[in-house]
């Protein structure tokens, strides 16, 4: 039995420890020739079955420049000094991808067109989201002038941004959060089934792809990152820069970090909590210690399933597992890597940026990866937001073409 003060404590650093990365924040027309930025069309594989596949795709409405511009004005807007030049067009597409077991499931993401003179190509922008506890937040539950997506496509991109797993037209299955592969799977696939749409819409791309994402968005955009260079996808062609931001990408070091943090501010309860001692408690203080990281992690008007394994593994100090199927920080990416992070960051440790940015060096990335600090006073998870966007159109601006 757990007494009520020993109860609270331990959820005080329920919200602390798992809270690693919640919270986060998060050109039409009728030419479909694609190049590779150099005037080379290159080859277009077949629509795919299975994995990929488009299902459905649905009008989402027009949001002209002046209505995000006003956006853009709140005090809660994401994005500062953006000056939106298109009306924005969104779509809602549907698709094939795997969920957490490998199954297939059918998910949705959003695609948002910059309203651009009849044949003008524009680059291609995925765009990973936060954290999300709501269904109704989902991007392509979403398409409104503040919506990041939509910010970014009235700049000259077509922007993707798959709603995950768990979300929008797969709302009911546990969303694989922390979980690499269908992490990955969820945007890859997401990047093949807009390939076919715009081709079948005659929305022309210019060949060139970036992915992006902050917290949880970042820690999807570098395990996206990764499976595509793992497997040699055919997306590998136009992709030219990804822009990670404040992610968990060294899921052990994010963990390990919080955890100290808890035992400076609490050592009884650290202690009991430290990863590999709940093992030698009973079963029923395991059971109740899960429950209360599980209702730590949730907030209460939370509508949408997390996949609780990332947790139950971590409790058990599955230090392989974390490794192999979580963390997707060690490994050496052939394309630059521009991370960033704020110093000050309690959400997500600045740890885990600069222990990616070390194991990609040591594996030969060299100058390939780069970490760029967040200047903002405090450099926190929160206020670090604005300032990342700021930087990856700064870092994007001198590669894409025809915005």
């Amino acid at each position: 039995m757990f007494t009520p003060l020993l109860s609270s404590g331990i959820r005080r650093v329920c919200a602390l420890a798992l809270a690693a990365s919640l919270a986060a924040c998060g050109g039409g027309g009728n030419d479909d020739t694609v190049t590779d930025g150099g005037g080379t069309p290159p080859v277009r594989p077949a629509d795919p079955e299975g994995a990929g596949q488009l299902q459905a795709a649905t009008l989402l409405g027009t949001v002209a420049a002046a209505d995000i511009a006003a956006a853009l004005t709140s005090e809660e807007s994401l994005a500062q000094d953006v000056v939106p030049r298109y009306a924005v067009t969104s779509y809602r597409l549907e698709y094939l991808t795997t969920d957490a077991d490998g199954k297939a499931v059918r998910a949705s993401g959003l695609v948002s067109v910059p309203q651009k003179a009849p044949g003008a190509k524009s680059p291609v922008l995925s765009y990973q989201h936060g954290t999300l506890f709501r269904d109704a937040e989902a991007p392509s539950n979403n398409a409104v002038a503040s919506e990041v997506a939509v910010v970014l496509a009235s700049l000259g991109y077509i922007v993707l941004a798959p709603d995950y797993v768990g979300f929008g037209a797969s709302k009911g299955t546990p969303h694989p959060y922390l979980l690499a592969a269908p992490s990955a799977a969820a945007t890859v696939d997401f990047l093949t089934a807009a390939r076919t749409w715009r081709g079948q819409a005659n929305v022309a791309d210019n060949g060139q792809l970036f992915l992006t994402g902050y917290s949880e968005g970042g820690y999807v955009t570098m395990a996206a990152h990764r499976a595509l260079q793992t497997s040699g996808s055919s997306h590998l062609q136009q992709l030219r820069m990804v822009v990670p931001g404040a992610g968990p990408y060294n899921v052990q070091a994010t963990m390990d970090s919080l955890v100290d943090l808890v035992r400076d501010e609490q050592p009884v309860i650290g202690a009991l909590i430290n990863p590999g001692f709940l093992r030698y408690l009973g079963g029923s203080v395991q059971r109740e210690v899960r429950r209360l990281l599980l209702r730590a992690l949730m907030p209460g008007d939370a509508d949408v399933v997390y996949d609780a394994r990332f947790i139950d593994r971590f409790l058990d100090d599955d230090v392989p597992y974390i490794a192999e199927f979580s963390s997707v920080h060690d490994w050496k990416p052939n394309l630059p890597v521009r991370l960033y992070h704020g110093q000050d960051d309690r959400t997500v440790p600045y740890a885990s940026s600069a222990s990616t940015l070390q194991a990609m060096q040591q594996r030969g990335a060299g100058d390939l990866v780069s970490l760029t600090d967040c200047r903002a006073q405090p450099a926190g998870h929160m206020q670090c937001v604005p300032p990342f966007i700021t930087f990856m159109l700064g870092q994007l601006a001198p590669v894409a073409q025809d915005l």
